[in-house]
């Protein structure tokens, strides 16, 4: 990784005409956009397909791309659907918010009506993508049709010869769901043509592309019933035991996240066979991956299963720096972002290390007046070369939104660390955005959000809620100029354009006047 800059935004939050950012002509103009911003990355969360709450990091699969994401523009140009029929469609009348459950209604039935005008078993691309990929595609979309046939219930719930996989069971629902299957193995093969084709347009404009993997797979999921040997469950494919994370100060009763774990012994005894053909799969997709609450690779938080909290979990041993080694000698070397975040122990701490991957520091967690130690690891000072710097995630307020909701006492450290105690409170973004950009972090990624200045009403995710998340986008006359031009002057002033130079013409005379004219009305040009 070279010293550069991304912004993070989901495909989600893109602008778009039918009710959720996509693979569609948005996609490539935010491309052109970040280009011209100076921007070096993209990152996004994961494409996966979501189930309850609409959260990406609880999929169907850990393979299988999101049909939100297909373009219906691109099906009108194949001639598989028409203008008509998508624009009579009701995806929400929000632009600012994705209606989820608008969106499922209306999207499908067309889905539906591209898959029976495509006679997809004639065409060779499609033949040739499902050859190539039946290793996980033909579990997955038996896993849907079969989903379907029981009416959306999780697969622990389903017949038991199905639920445990009889081999006449499978063979029946094959048969039985035939065409529901091919219509499944059809929308992979039209989201991964259109994120190939995507993709390969940013990197010729020389972004590359950060994707996200979430260190644990969903119960209800294609891995988990095709799989069961690689969690732990008992003789009836049902959890011994789940994941989450112990009580801490923000949270008495800890976080109880469902996850069925891992059987660390039975996947190192294969070579971590599993894992080396999912990361594999995801640098197919992702020029880098963010790899997930990396702790739990050291040591992971074992709930009992049917447990109703947190607090009566244990830590267990993870594999260690041994998965990463095989990794390497398996896949090579690869860009990965380990996210380190949380409760960080000296173990976890030498498991990064070890691996060479950057960890994550994010500013939001640097003015915790809780915190009475001078060599806090997120205060920009302190950061080493090797990390990546974020105002703050997905899972965290908006810097805006921080400022509002942190005591009196944490905004005068934060100020006093500026040294800055007169700008406004709304355009102290820019100035923490500032702060990172020109420490030595090596990759800074600032959320899409915090280069705006908005409050938390456009927060992505707030955790351990459900029904408010992963909604919000951004307008389309909001990646206007004047902030393509703000965010490159910072990249360019800061030494973080990459590869891409300087491609824009300098301040133009106007604005190197208006600048002059602003300083002369302060001593030395330092503010009032």
């Amino acid at each position: 990784m070279e010293r550069a800059a991304g912004i993070l935004l989901p495909i989600t939050s893109l602008p778009s005409k039918y009710g959720i950012g996509c693979f569609s002509k948005s996609a490539y103009e935010f491309v052109d956009w970040l280009k011209e911003a100076g921007q070096c990355y993209w990152q996004i969360l994961p494409l996966v397909p979501t189930s309850y709450g609409d959260s990406p990091y609880q999929s169907f699969s850990t393979y299988a791309g999101n049909p939100y994401f297909i373009s219906l523009e691109a099906l009108i140009e194949e001639g598989v659907l028409t203008e008509e029929e998508c624009d009579e469609a009701d995806f929400g009348g929000d632009p600012r918010e994705v209606d989820y459950e608008k969106l499922y209604n209306a999207r499908y039935p067309l889905l539906r009506k591209a898959y029976e005008r495509s006679k997809v078993w004639e065409n060779p691309e499609y033949l040739q993508f499902v050859e190539e990929n039946g290793w996980w595609l033909k579990d997955y979309a038996l896993f849907m049709a079969v989903k379907e046939r029981f009416e959306g219930k999780p697969w622990i719930r389903w017949a038991e010869d199905i639920r445990l996989r009889w081999g006449f069971a499978m063979d029946y629902y094959r048969r039985e769901q035939y065409f529901e299957i091919e219509f499944h193995q059809y929308l992979q093969f039209q989201f991964y043509k259109q994120w190939t084709k995507l993709k390969a347009y940013a990197n010729a404009q020389g972004i590359k592309i950060v994707g996200d993997i979430p260190i644990y797979v969903a119960m209800d999921s294609a891995d988990a019933w095709a799989h069961p040997e690689l969690f732990k469950l008992d003789a009836q494919n049902l959890p011994t035991a789940v994941a989450g994370c112990p009580p801490d100060g923000f949270s008495a009763d800890g976080q109880l996240w469902g996850n069925p774990l891992y059987r660390w012994d039975y996947h190192e005894s294969t070579g971590f066979q599993w894992w080396m053909e999912r990361l594999g799969y995801c640098f197919k997709l992702y020029d880098v991956v963010r790899i997930d609450h990396f702790r739990g690779f050291d040591e992971y938080y074992s709930i009992p299963y049917g447990a109703k909290t947190a607090i009566d979990g244990t830590w267990e041993k993870g594999p260690g720096i041994r998965l990463f080694n095989r990794m390497k000698e398996v896949l090579g070397e690869r860009e990965v972002i380990a996210e380190d975040l949380g409760y960080v122990t000296d173990s976890v701490r030498q498991l990064v290390a070890d691996s060479g991957f950057p960890g994550m520091k994010v500013l939001e967690f640097a003015f915790d007046s809780r915190d009475t130690g001078c060599a806090n690891d997120y205060l920009p000072h302190n950061y080493p070369v090797n990390c990546v710097a974020y105002t703050g995630t997905h899972d965290n307020e908006t810097l805006a939104g921080w400022f509002d909701s942190i005591s009196r006492k944490e905004l005068d450290m934060a100020r006093d660390y500026l040294w800055d105690w007169h700008t406004p409170k709304k355009e102290l973004p820019k100035s923490f955005i500032s702060l990172i950009m020109r420490s030595c972090a090596k990759l800074c990624i600032i959320p899409m959000q915090d280069y705006l200045g908005y409050d938390n009403t456009c927060r992505m995710n707030r955790p351990s809620t459900v029904g408010t998340n992963w909604k919000w986008r951004i307008l389309e006359e909001e990646l206007d100029e004047k902030l393509n031009d703000e965010i490159y002057e910072m990249a360019r002033r800061y030494g973080r354009l990459g590869w891409q130079g300087m491609r824009k013409e300098p301040p133009s005379q106007k604005q190197e006047d208006a600048q002059a004219d602003k300083e002369a009305k302060t001593p030395d040009g330092l503010g009032e």
